[in-house]
């Protein structure tokens, strides 16, 4: 990829010190904890460290107070370098929800400890087992006791990272469906000290999956959670899950595009290597052509996602490039994950060329956090103003 990695954003020195931070971590370190189905702890450690999950909180706060493009930089060049943001990534947005809509108070207690790693925020509860992506039909229920306190009673499901969380953000309803005018009402979103939780109303039950993402279902049976820990008004936490979900997108997006270049650099140099009838196989279009293939379209998809971003940083409604640029970058790091497992051959489905473990991984973005069908379900309805789909 010659022209385009020579290319050089503003980004290029964070670029290069995660690119040296994650040489650090080769793939034996990932195939170890794969097998194990182990949290990458010393990964985490050294992000957190260097300062990188918290490149969004504001400086005031202990962060770097960068821009959403600047997480992006960081969370492409880790899945670029082989490497899984996915035990680390909700650190950088799921404090958003905290940041935007939290007091001045819940921000000054909880941003600074989340900022220096002494507290890690990366459990989001939201879904469901019964409802799934209808966020309104949720079941949890958050009822107020005697003294203002809530007692929080229902069932999460793929609450990834709930085991090495301190902390979660939690939304629950507050008021029955059949009490509202609009079913988006009556949610609410609480600030969940797990540290305290824990053996307290919270129980916390393993998944096994088909990668190693740590994820979990949470059970909540009469779980207190203290009046001040409500964030924001109760019963408008839709809105406000709501509005972090554009950089949410935006970042796996840029997971997506950086996990792309990974297979691309990998099936070409594979392709450029393997000798086979006495020349390399990459010399036959049957094998260039899908690299070549999976290359255009992560670039197109790449274009996406910066587009997004641009318009995130704007302040401007960018709903549908965020959801288009998650929705293209997924189809083009499986596309690309696809086109290196073919070049490898036998060889790409052997643990240690990292190929079937990457293709594992990255297999996931199309379904989540949100499928490539409610995408488009999204765009026909609200972009090409089409009748609403059942």
């Amino acid at each position: 990829m010659k022209h385009h990695a020579a290319e050089q954003d503003e980004y290029h020195d964070i670029r290069d010190a995660v690119a040296k931070l994650c040489a650090q971590f080769p793939g034996e370190y990932w195939r170890k904890l794969d097998r194990e189905m182990a949290y990458p702890k010393a990964f985490v450690d050294a992000l957190t460290e260097a300062g990188y999950l918290s490149v969004l909180i504001p400086e005031e706060y202990g962060g770097a107070g960068l821009k959403l493009s600047a997480a992006a930089a960081i969370l492409e060049e880790i899945q670029r370098a082989g490497c899984n943001g996915g035990g680390c990534h909700a650190q950088m947005y799921t404090m958003g929800t905290l940041l935007r809509h939290g007091s001045d108070e819940q921000k000054a207690k909880w941003l600074p400890k989340i900022a220096s790693g002494e507290l890690r925020l990366q459990a989001f509860g939201v879904t469901e087992p019964t409802s799934g992506t209808d966020t309104t039909s949720l079941k949890t229920f958050a009822k107020k006791d005697a003294n203002g306190d809530y007692v929080v009673n229902g069932q999460k499901i793929w609450t990834s990272r709930a085991e090495y969380s301190d902390l979660m953000i939690l939304l629950a309803r507050t008021t029955p469906k059949d009490q509202v005018t609009k079913k988006t009402e009556g949610l609410s979103v609480f600030l969940v000290d797990m540290r305290e939780a824990r053996g307290n109303g919270l129980e916390i039950r393993p998944i096994r999956t088909m990668m190693n993402h740590a994820t979990t279902e949470v059970f909540f049976t009469d779980m207190k959670v203290p009046k001040e820990n409500l964030i924001g008004e109760e019963g408008k936490g839709f809105r406000y899950i709501l509005s972090g979900m554009n950089a949410e997108r935006i970042l796996i997006a840029s997971e997506c595009v950086g996990d792309a270049k990974w297979f691309i650099a990998k099936a070409s140099a594979y392709a450029k290597d393997r000798t086979v009838f006495g020349r390399p196989i990459g010399q036959n279009q049957g094998i260039q052509f899908p690299i070549a293939k999976a290359y255009a379209n992560m670039r197109a998809a790449e274009l996406m996602v910066k587009e997004a971003t641009r318009k995130y940083e704007a302040g401007m409604d960018c709903g549908a490039e965020a959801n288009m640029a998650k929705m293209l970058a997924a189809d083009a790091s499986f596309e690309a994950a696809n086109a290196c497992i073919q070049t490898h051959g036998g060889f790409g489905f052997a643990e240690e060329y990292d190929v079937e473990r990457k293709f594992r991984e990255t297999r996931l973005y199309q379904v989540a956090p949100i499928s490539t069908n409610l995408i488009l379900s999204h765009l026909a309805e609200h972009v090409l103003g089409m009748p609403r789909s059942y």
